[in-house]
């Protein structure tokens, strides 16, 4: 048996000091080290064996703030664990207190092609693996040829939406856990935020102007930016089938920059097979009476079935009795938007299983809608909860 445990970590435009990624925005040297020390006793708190990062401008930053980690994880575990004097020095309990070191662990980074000159930078993401990884972790962000998504007005044509490369890229990693190799993605989708067009003259959109405020414009960015996530689902999703039916465990986690029913999250998970579909008129129905049998509602069923993921958070509040569990606050509004999604190689009763998720936990104390004093320092450190997944495999030691 092997128990392992998987997390996801927006850490929110991690750069070095001075140095300009957003327009007007840096750290000073301060902020830097404020937010690297917030960062490292995160992942001392997490202790994950797989992490996935968003927001990631350079890997010299993610590397000094993981040897951070390590340096405060040898203190906890110099003051909490007992030395070899101890004749109580085995009980379990001091197997879960002690630190687990990211010494020899290995790190995936993808850079953004997207990425520009200080003040025009764009973050990539990252996979940080205590197991290593088999083969080189795969980016997926240019597509090549433009993907166009036909749309029809009736018998009319109804264009198309055209997608040449995606926001963020996309991270693909075959990680070794025990007897079985994982497949994980790690992911950061096209954000809420309105995508406006500039003048023609390269000037700023009119509809980013507040004080002239155009409601109408402003809901076009928002669907713009909708249509960019949704698509970047949908890449997302070719990926996950290809593992999948190469009979591939496989685990997607990142921030989805929306809920869990959303559209988008509903495409990179699945569709939800109904109950019966017995009910339905056949697709080629010839009368009223034509409806799929018996054996095409199962076989419709299991080819759903097979290709779905579930999300950690749903399973772990259906088993634990909880209601609640939120990633993110603006505006007042708390909500999941980062995720962790798994095949059914990891439901105990699904045909085919390898394991099973034991818990599923968040750090989230430090996250406010904004209201409070404190809030400018806790969006310094991070603007998401970091989840975490444990998990109990078969097989192993």
């Amino acid at each position: 048996m092997t128990r392992f445990t998987i997390a996801s970590f927006n850490v929110k435009n991690l750069i070095g000091a001075d140095k300009e990624y957003y327009k007007f925005q840096s750290y000073t040297p301060e902020e830097y080290a404020w937010k690297r020390d917030w960062l490292a006793d995160q992942m001392v708190t997490l202790d994950a064996d797989i992490v996935g990062f968003q927001e990631i401008f350079e890997e010299e930053s993610l590397r000094e703030m993981i040897a951070l980690a390590d340096q405060y994880g040898d203190e906890h575990n110099e003051f909490s664990l007992p030395d070899s004097s101890k004749r109580y020095r085995k009980r379990a309990i001091f197997d879960k207190l002690a630190y687990g070191s990211y010494r020899n662990a290995e790190i995936a980074f993808a850079p953004n092609i997207n990425d520009g000159e200080p003040g025009h930078r764009r973050p990539g993401l990252a996979i940080l693996s205590r197991f290593g990884f088999v083969g080189e972790p795969e980016i997926i962000q240019d597509l090549g040829q433009p993907l166009d998504i036909p749309f029809a007005d009736g018998d009319q044509d109804g264009g198309f939406f055209r997608i040449s490369r995606i926001s963020r890229p996309i991270l693909k990693a075959r990680i070794p856990v025990g007897d079985h190799v994982v497949t994980v993605f790690n992911c950061h989708l096209k954000s809420k935020l309105g995508e406006f067009l500039r003048t023609e003259d390269g000037g700023p959109a009119p509809e980013s102007d507040l004080t002239r405020y155009d409601p109408v414009g402003r809901a076009l960015g928002s669907a713009r930016a909708a249509m960019r996530r949704m698509a970047e689902a949908w890449v997302l999703r070719g990926a996950i089938v290809q593992e999948l039916q190469a009979g591939n465990p496989v685990m997607v986690l990142g921030d989805f920059n929306d809920a869990e029913n959303a559209v988008s999250s509903e495409i990179i998970s699945g569709e939800h097979p109904f109950k019966n579909y017995q009910w339905m008129l056949r697709h080629d129905a010839q009368h009223r009476g034509d409806r799929y049998s018996r054996e095409d509602a199962a076989q419709i069923t299991q080819d759903i079935e097979s290709v779905r993921l579930h999300a950690a958070e749903k399973l772990f509040t259906k088993k634990s009795l909880r209601d609640m569990v939120f990633t993110a606050a603006f505006g007042g509004v708390y909500e999941s938007i980062d995720q962790i999604y798994m095949s059914n190689h990891f439901l105990p009763e699904a045909q085919g299983s390898i394991g099973e998720m034991e818990y599923f936990s968040v750090l989230n104390d430090h996250l406010t809608d904004g209201s409070h004093p404190e809030a400018p320092y806790n969006k310094l450190a991070s603007d998401h909860g970091q989840i975490m997944a444990h998990f109990k495999l078969s097989g192993g030691e």
